[in-house]
């Protein structure tokens, strides 16, 4: 009863909220700024600890300033992502905009009917899952974690599926990518692979970021054992609510990799991707808390 409660408290509040034009909630962005990174401090030790190991040669004014410029990102993205209970879907693929739907369109005309995309938490990846439905006659599913708040997880389902995508819970990604590649539709399996894997699951390790860093290894064991092509999703953000998408090839035949390529090749895409603009990825998770116990 009481995340029912909850649920509708949270759900109406972001409703009005997202009834509000980009502009005022961009100025909202901005208290909320002050609020979080000046007041609060919301994670901001961890944060500057991911920034200052990511990049060593950087001056300690170097990194404040991009560490605010993180910062503002991330109201930005909060109050982008409560917009999405109101914003059309013509307006957010036009904010977020795929510059070359045509690799999507020609992998399934060849016959792979099944995609993996593999993106990170850079700009507003809330975002992308609506823009690709711009992919023609194709169906959108999102592997995510359950929350732990079941009224914010219900919400963040709710926004995140408004658009005609689906989710997959993490525990049943296996089964549910076997049944969704056997129906024979036109699909794409989105995955956010940059996520820290959990103490059972740190099968591959890497330089990322100057750090030794373990990457999640699901999306191409998933991708070789079902023989899916893997797409990577590069990201730039133009300006406060405007970003272009590019789809890139990793592997067309998974099959023909050897073992941790598509992997590794992930982390090499992200990693440029980051060393671009750092400020549009997520330096408020806790990326780094497990270290390497055998180093080679």
């Amino acid at each position: 009863m009481w995340n029912k409660i909850l649920y509708a408290l949270l759900y109406g509040w972001v409703k009005l909220h997202a009834l509000l034009p980009m502009r005022v909630l961009y100025l909202l962005s901005d208290l909320l700024y002050l609020l979080v990174y000046r007041i609060v401090g919301y994670r901001v030790k961890v944060t500057r600890r991911n920034l200052e190991a990511s990049f060593p040669d950087r001056s300690t004014d170097e990194l404040r300033k991009l560490e605010r410029r993180f910062y503002h990102h991330f109201c930005d993205y909060i109050v982008e992502t409560i917009k999405m209970a109101h914003i059309s879907l013509e307006e957010i693929q036009q904010r977020a905009y795929i510059e070359n739907i045509e690799v999507a369109d020609k992998l399934m005309d060849e016959g792979h009917r099944c995609l993996i995309l593999a993106m990170g938490h850079y700009g507003n990846w809330e975002w992308y899952s609506a823009s690709t439905t711009v992919f023609r006659e194709v169906k959108m599913y999102q592997i995510y974690r359950p929350l732990k708040n079941l009224a914010v997880d219900k919400l963040f389902i709710n926004l995140r599926t408004r658009f005609g995508s689906f989710g997959i819970k993490k525990n049943d990604t296996i089964r549910d990518i076997i049944r969704v590649k056997q129906s024979g539709e036109r699909s794409v399996v989105i995955f956010l692979a940059d996520q820290t894997p959990s103490r059972a699951n740190l099968h591959y390790w890497t330089n990322f970021l100057n750090q030794d860093t373990a990457i999640l290894t699901g999306p191409e064991r998933i991708a070789r054992k079902l023989d899916l092509p893997v797409v990577f999703l590069d990201v730039r953000k133009l300006d406060r609510g405007h970003y272009t998408l590019r789809l890139e090839l990793i592997t067309e035949h998974p099959r023909e990799t050897a073992e941790n390529e598509i992997t590794e090749e992930y982390a090499r895409r992200l990693e440029r991707m980051i060393q671009r603009d750092p400020a549009y990825w997520l330096w408020t998770h806790k990326r780094w808390k497990y270290q390497r116990e055998n180093k080679e």
